[in-house]
């Protein structure tokens, strides 16, 4: 297939464009490289041995959108661009709901000119919000969303939805991730975030290369066996291969279609930091700090879903993320740069 690929050049895209081109797919990327960088496009090559298309530029530049629509006949279209900060998102609330949003109807309206109706998004466990029932289950309902980035993630799959209802040609696979972590085993592509990470375990990997001091564990009076947040940490790359298998529900014209993508496994910050140690032999100095705010306590899945409809099960688990989180960390104290 011919698949289009927006943000692809980031953490999960580059992982997935990887996988497209492994398994013998075309693919066409656009990213504007502000969270992200044209080298990992150039490792993927290197691992791959082909190469994807580039295009420098923004899914609010409806013009590009054009052009590359016209001089590419596409079968499918993976949706990853989009702020991603769940903190900055609170700071620039505007900001977050003009890119993902204008920027996710953009495409779909470049898409539908040219005929173009089927469509895997990004979407994210956010959107359940304070779960009502743990695991989680795609039955659940979606809840009420913390900060602006969930929101974004809510209404962007609130307006797929619709137009499905509005238009049944429309085939498209909603994927709520959990948390990705990890890296290709390779260790040539991981996460590189600018500035300091947002996240668990690239902070993780910065304090363990020397970059920062220490670990900042935000509460440790959860209602958890160790009173801090638990969450389903998913390897990137299982996560790249759910874009793989939910490529069959595309060809088989599924219409919609949602699901979790998770290990259904709870692990702890701090269990995190132990499997951190123990993989790779390495001590995390950290400190308990503040609750964050838009924090919940306890998030993980159940993605018994995606394996019975997707062929789909998880095949790695928190020692492998964290031996392949450090494996390139450890090669790329400075990521790409």
């Amino acid at each position: 297939m011919n698949i289009f690929v927006t943000g692809g050049a980031g953490f999960i895209g580059s992982h997935t464009v990887l996988q497209l081109l492994k398994e013998g797919h075309d693919v066409a990327v656009i990213d504007n490289l502000s969270n992200s960088s044209e080298e990992a496009l150039k490792r993927v090559e290197e691992l791959s041995g082909k190469k994807a298309k580039f295009y420098k530029g923004d899914i609010l530049d409806r013009k590009l959108l054009d052009a590359i629509c016209e001089e590419n006949d596409f079968d499918c279209c993976i949706h990853f661009a989009g702020l991603k900060a769940v903190g900055e998102s609170v700071e620039k609330p505007w900001e977050y709901y003009n890119n993902n949003i204008s920027g996710t109807l953009n495409l779909i309206a470049a898409l539908k000119d040219h005929n173009m109706k089927n469509f895997i998004f990004s979407s994210s466990s956010t959107v359940y919000g304070e779960p009502k029932v743990i695991p989680i289950t795609e039955e659940c309902p979606k809840g009420t969303c913390t900060n602006p980035y969930g929101w974004t993630k809510w209404m962007i799959e609130q307006i797929l939805m619709d137009i499905y209802k509005a238009d049944n040609d429309w085939n498209i696979v909603l994927l709520r991730y959990f948390n990705p972590i990890g890296a290709d085993s390779s260790g040539r592509i991981g996460e590189d975030p600018k500035g300091i990470p947002n996240n668990l375990m690239p902070y993780v990997t910065q304090v363990a290369v020397g970059k920062l001091p220490k670990l900042g564990v935000f509460g440790d009076d959860y209602d958890t066996p160790d009173g801090t947040g638990v969450r389903d940490y998913i390897h990137v790359t299982d996560l790249a291969d759910g874009h793989i298998k939910a490529l069959k529900k595309i060809c088989d014209k599924a219409g919609l279609c949602i699901y979790n993508l998770g290990t259904g496994k709870g692990v702890s910050v701090l269990e995190l930091v132990k499997s951190f140690e123990e993989a790779n032999g390495i001590t995390i100095p950290y400190e308990i700090k503040e609750r964050r705010a838009g924090d919940i306590a306890m998030c993980y899945s159940d993605a018994t879903k995606a394996e019975k409809e997707l062929g789909w099960k998880a095949k790695h688990d928190i020692v492998d993320m964290c031996r392949d989180s450090w494996n390139w960390q450890s090669h790329n104290p400075d990521g790409y740069r």
